[in-house]
């Protein structure tokens, strides 16, 4: 069964969430501490609260992600939520595309209307896609997270069974961030439906990487020993989050379920620190993240969105469908690594953009799907 969904937050929530905002015990600052290098400055965040609470509408974000289909439906006992837009072109190709932890299915507002419609976005029609967009089980409206074992080849089972009730047979799957694990197992559980799978935003150190061997790292390009370099750095400065998440997500949740500030500052780190450096979020885009940030405290999911990070994950056992990847700075991907336990079919490093793609260069991303996805719309 699939039910029609829509975003309706009640007023009560939003006026809690204003006293909360204008009640924020503020920390002591620590010194020389207002260059992110210790995380998220006061001073900084003191601004972004401000704008939160003076210009920020939700309603207006509301509307936004209400303007696109929405429903619900049960797979194994899970609630999961989706966006599903249909392509005005009747040869459309069917698109399911998957969000990452901080990110959530509003990453996808500026990239829904090209992909549905290029005709509208002064495209080519013979690039339509039909999109499905499902939030994560325990993230967003796909909630309650009815038990444990949600990890990332049990999603790709679901998004599988998903796109079988919509009917879909033949589709591609596109994701980031945990979107970028799910996808490539898509493909591998749906072998005879996934017809091409398109990645971007991965964060794994390359040495994590399955098809990484001894030696991989000698004799690296320009290109990719600063890939190297700052994989490095961010195992070395920046991966606490995902130990505290993996191990007591619990436990961290009492702290970002009774503080927005609190909730806001752990995911708005993530976006600064992995975001094009030449263009850092959330400079340009503060009131879209302060909607992911509504989202994950609308929906009090800060501890099961967090679960995932304590599952096992369950690596490709072999190349499969063709894969497309795009690299964006930040982006660690190597392509003789990923090659091993990829079907590399499309290849391209981007000079601008960065972890959070359809947020920060929505166009670059659809057209580079789109170049990828030509030559298998035609098999």
């Amino acid at each position: 069964m699939i039910d029609t969904f829509r975003i309706a937050v009640p007023q009560s929530e939003l006026d809690d969430l204003r006293c909360r905002l204008a009640r924020t015990r503020w920390p002591r600052e620590l010194p020389a501490a207002d260059d992110w290098s210790r995380g998220v400055p006061v001073s900084y965040l003191r601004q972004v609260v401000g704008h939160w609470l003076d210009e920020y509408d939700w309603r207006t974000w509301e509307a936004r992600l209400n303007a696109f289909p929405q429903f619900t439906t049960t797979i194994e006992g899970q609630p999961i939520h989706f966006l599903h837009v249909r392509s005005p072109e009747p040869n459309a190709l069917p698109l399911i595309l998957t969000h990452g932890w901080p990110g959530s299915v509003a990453e996808f507002l500026d990239v829904i209307g090209p992909l549905t419609d290029p005709q509208a976005h002064g495209g080519d029609p013979a690039d339509a896609f039909h999109v499905v967009a499902p939030s994560v089980p325990g993230h967003g409206f796909s909630v309650p997270l009815e038990d444990l074992g949600w990890d990332h080849l049990r999603i790709a089972h679901a998004w599988a069974t998903l796109m079988d009730r919509l009917d879909y047979d033949r589709y591609v799957a596109q994701g980031g961030d945990t979107g970028s694990v799910v996808s490539p197992l898509l493909g591998q559980v749906a072998p005879d439906h996934v017809i091409g799978v398109h990645l971007n935003g991965g964060l794994a150190h390359p040495s994590t990487d399955p098809g990484y061997r001894p030696g991989d790292f000698d004799d690296l390009s320009p290109t990719d020993q600063a890939k190297l370099t700052f994989a490095d750095h961010v195992r070395a400065t920046g991966t606490a989050y995902a130990e505290l998440q993996g191990t007591k997500p619990q436990t961290l949740a009492f702290a970002l379920s009774d503080s927005p500030v609190g909730q806001l500052a752990w995911i708005l780190e993530k976006f600064h620190d992995w975001s094009d450096p030449a263009r850092p979020l959330p400079d340009f885009a503060l009131d879209h993240i302060l909607t992911d940030v509504c989202l994950y405290w609308f929906t009090n999911t800060s501890a099961t969105s967090a679960t995932l990070y304590g599952e096992p994950t369950s690596p490709l056992t072999k190349p499969g469908v063709p894969t497309g990847v795009a690299v964006f700075p930040t982006d660690p991907a190597m392509r003789h690594i990923l090659a091993r336990t990829h079907h590399l079919t499309h290849w391209t490093e981007h000079p601008h953009g960065g972890h959070f793609a359809a947020l920060e260069v929505p166009e670059v991303l659809v057209e580079d799907l789109r170049d990828f996805c030509r030559p298998l719309r035609a098999h």
